[in-house]
């Protein structure tokens, strides 16, 4: 006798299947929890970002702990705390590849002199005294950092052109970019706003890195609303945020975006719109 079986798909299995494929490839609004399949892998470059923050706030918090517990003496706990720095700076440059240079390495200078100092081995008075080094060493890492870029621009056969440098430092400063092979710049803001708007320029050698630096201060990118866009920032209760709606289909991640935001933002804002 021929039998009548259940179509591939159908029965309780196939039905709940069905259910699970379609919550995941068509959401609904109304749903509590959702998954976009073409978001996936996206979403945690941006999360470990804005972690950081959060951990160093955790850990602090712990150190604070131990002190009020008695468990550790206040004085030998507070003097590791710029070692933790130090550590947060070494995993920054790493997990950008070393593209995000002067930021991290800044963080690992200044914490890591504390640390020597709280360990007894710098003095007192010489952090006093040879400060300024702080600032040659964060033009120099300025220079190395635009000199990477156009070696590399080079070595691929192309012009570096159209870099710029936006300052702004108790005031503001705002530039607008028009040009088709857009290569990077340097965007600096402490205690003001600086802004570059690149809506429109293009990029014809992926990526551009803009290297930002946002201290006590607001610093702004504006790109076309197809470019994609990775943040390989260091937060010190700062925050770097894309704050464009969700985009069109042709603002797929790719391979190689068309720029990738680096630098620091501490007790700053770095911010992406369109």
């Amino acid at each position: 006798m021929k039998q009548n079986l259940p179509a591939k798909g159908s029965g309780p299995a196939g039905n709940q299947l069905a259910v699970i494929k379609t919550a995941l490839l068509k959401p609904s609004i109304g749903d509590t929890y959702f998954i976009n399949p073409n978001e996936i892998g996206t979403m945690p470059r941006n999360l470990v970002g804005r972690l950081t923050t959060g951990t160093v706030i955790v850990l602090i918090g712990l150190v604070l702990l131990l002190s009020t517990t008695g468990l550790v003496e206040m004085r030998s706990v507070w003097g590791w705390i710029a070692a933790l720095f130090v550590l947060i700076g070494v995993w920054a440059l790493i997990r950008s590849e070393f593209r995000n240079l002067v930021g991290p390495a800044m963080v690992i200078a200044i914490a890591g002199t504390f640390f020597l100092r709280n360990v007894g081995v710098v003095p007192d008075g010489a952090i006093g005294t040879w400060w300024p080094l702080f600032v040659v060493l964060f033009g120099v890492l300025v220079m190395i950092n635009r000199s990477r870029r156009r070696q590399r621009i080079a070595l691929e056969g192309h012009r570096a052109a159209d870099e710029l440098i936006a300052i702004a430092i108790f005031g503001t400063d705002e530039r607008r970019v028009s040009t088709d092979q857009f290569t990077g710049a340097e965007l600096v803001s402490v205690f003001g706003d600086a802004v570059i708007d690149l809506r429109e320029s293009s990029v014809r050698t992926r990526p551009a890195i803009i290297e930002t630096v946002s201290v006590f201060g607001d610093a702004e990118v504006r790109v076309p609303d197809a470019w994609d866009v990775r943040i390989e920032t260091l937060n010190v209760f700062g925050d770097t945020t894309d704050r464009r709606p969700q985009g069109p289909a042709n603002r797929a991640k790719k391979d190689e975006p068309e720029l990738i935001v680096t630098g620091i933002a501490m007790f700053g804002d770095i911010q992406i719109r369109d």
